[in-house]
């Protein structure tokens, strides 16, 4: 970039930095963010495609998930990374919707490229895109539907709902069940932490026999085979110090000249390790999980007492099972009373898929507990924790916030409607942005249907007829190709999946819309520093990089393909 002085150049930018202005910019950025959009719009809806993703150590995923996809691609391309914060942040804050998301926001990109195409400036555009997208939310509030905490059918309809196209679908009822007890077993006056839920997977079996166990599965064994295998109505000491003798804090040399003596040393130390396990016998637990080291001498001891322990236990563990017993973490054993332990039911050793685990059961109110889930291969069991981790998200949402919308496309449907009309009271040009925006949000119900093999402008066409006429809960059925009563079918999700993934969508656009300049230091772009300019265009090794991604994207790998 030099800028004319005079008759000397001013030299701003160095020799390898790339500027890319203007409409070029623009072009190169919203073409970008729709190759993001294009990769996981297959996926959507109940007849979704998965993607195989493929690392480059040959680590392979098999998922139906927007956000997983989108993080497992590695993505390069600056712009098109936005697009992959908005399915990150729906993730976060729902659980549900990234592909969703993702696609209205490709949507929007390619909407306003029209416009820009027709001269109308990108402030403009901005402008109206927030203001529909300030109308969409009161649209969606106007047509939800209350839902109460205690409704346990319409919740498992809403875990359902976020599983279906997954891996987990043939089972879904089986575990739409399991999330809701989960969910109903950890909340608590503070809410409802999904933290307390803790996933454990299982290779073998089938979906169906994933189970929630109320209380704690730990991924240890025993520390010694004397231990017994099963203690009832347990007392649980929770110890986040180690049973062992304390090493001195400076470096001590003691001469021994005597064997007896040497052999004093020894019986101390034993003597202290007997006091520590006598400590616990008195206070009468029965069952140790202790976060740090148990000294051999000391396991033998507590052997010998009829003590299961368990030692160097995970944090979390502990921390669930403190929650769910009921028992206070102990970081001094000289400290430890009869008020520190917990109570359990049933403390087992067992083996599950293969691995000895120790479980801990049949706990009062247990407000942590464990969800076992299971599958015939460990793609599937993967794909099915991803689907309960949505499933957790969107109900732990609907319990917090009461409120959920059909599903099918209907919202989406009642949005184009609701959003036109308001279009007519947009003055200037930003009419043009609000009609815009209500095409884009057309793209969810005609995805939905492409997906499903259908054909998506007669059943668009469905849709917009039964909603003129008022039917605000009508859907498509992708199983029927039906436009049906959603509400009545039981497809229901959160009002927050949907206003958050148009807020953040409308957000990530906007922003790519704003930006009508892209500088790029020499040795970011593709990879390539600025001493190899003789091997070939910048981005040119890198592009591949993103696989079959590179339609339209001037060469994701690097931006200097692009500019």
């Amino acid at each position: 970039m030099a800028q004319q002085m005079g008759n000397q150049p001013l030299i701003v930018l160095s020799d390898d930095s790339q500027r890319t202005s203007g409409k070029d910019a623009q072009s190169m950025n919203i073409t970008a963010g729709q190759a993001v959009a294009e990769s996981v719009r297959t996926t959507l809806g109940p007849k979704g495609m998965d993607k195989m993703l493929v690392d480059d150590t040959g680590n392979v995923v098999v998922t139906n998930d927007g956000v997983t996809i989108l993080q497992e691609m590695d993505i390069e391309h600056p712009a098109a990374n936005m697009i992959v914060e908005v399915a990150e942040t729906q993730e976060d804050e729902v659980g549900d919707g990234t592909t969703t998301s993702v696609v209205i926001a490709g949507e929007l990109l390619a909407k306003a490229e029209d416009l820009l195409d027709q001269d109308i400036h990108a402030t403009i555009l901005a402008q109206g895109y927030r203001e529909a997208a300030s109308k969409a939310k009161e649209v969606l509030e106007d047509i939800a539907i209350d839902v109460d905490a205690d409704d346990t059918e319409v919740l498992e309809q809403i875990a359902g709902t976020a599983m279906t196209g997954k891996g987990a679908e043939n089972a879904k009822d089986t575990l739409a069940a399991l999330v809701v007890d989960a969910l109903r077993a950890v909340a608590d006056g503070d809410g409802i932490d999904t933290d307390n839920i803790n996933v454990q997977t299982v290779v073998g079996g089938s979906v169906g026999e994933s189970n929630l166990v109320e209380g704690v599965i730990v991924g240890k064994e025993r520390v010694h085979e004397n231990m017994p295998y099963f203690v009832e109505d347990a007392n649980v000491a929770l110890l986040d110090t180690p049973i062992e003798v304390k090493e001195t804090e400076i470096d001590a040399e003691v001469n021994v000249t005597d064997p007896d003596q040497l052999q004093q040393f020894l019986d101390q130390e034993e003597q202290q390790l007997r006091e520590m396990v006598d400590q616990l016998k008195a206070v009468g637990a029965d069952v140790v999980f202790c976060q740090k080291g148990i000294d051999d001498m000391a396991q033998h001891y507590l052997a010998e007492e009829g003590i299961l322990a368990v030692r160097r236990a995970k944090k979390s563990d502990i921390k669930a099972l403190s929650r769910s017993t009921g028992a206070r973490i102990v970081s001094n054993l000289d400290d430890i009373t009869e008020d520190d332990l917990g109570f359990a039911g049933s403390v087992a050793e067992k083996e599950i898929g293969g691995d000895t685990k120790v479980f801990v059961e049949d706990v009062e109110e247990a407000k942590s507990v464990t969800l076992v889930l299971r599958g015939g291969t460990e793609h599937v069991v993967d794909e099915i924790e991803r689907a309960i981790d949505d499933s957790l998200g969107v109900v732990r949402t609907t319990l917090e916030e009461g409120k959920v919308l059909p599903g099918g496309g209907a919202p989406e449907t009642e949005l184009a409607l609701g959003l036109r009309e308001y279009a007519d009271s947009v003055g200037g040009r930003e009419q043009l942005a609000v009609e815009a925006f209500a095409d884009a949000i057309d793209v969810i119900p005609r995805t939905l249907a492409e997906n499903a093999g259908l054909d998506p402008i007669d059943s668009l066409v469905d849709l917009r007829a039964q909603h003129a006429d008022g039917s605000t809960t009508a859907g498509l059925d992708a199983y029927t190709g039906d436009v049906v009563d959603m509400e009545e079918d039981g497809v229901v999700e959160p009002l927050r999946v949907k206003t958050q993934a148009v807020e953040s969508a409308t957000e990530a656009a906007v922003m790519i819309l704003r930006i009508d300049d892209v500088i790029a230091a020499g040795d970011l772009v593709g990879g390539k520093t600025g001493e190899d300019d003789d091997d070939g265009p910048a981005g040119g090794p890198g592009a591949g990089g993103m696989g079959g991604m590179g339609g339209g994207m001037g060469g994701m790998g690097g931006m200097g393909g692009a500019m």
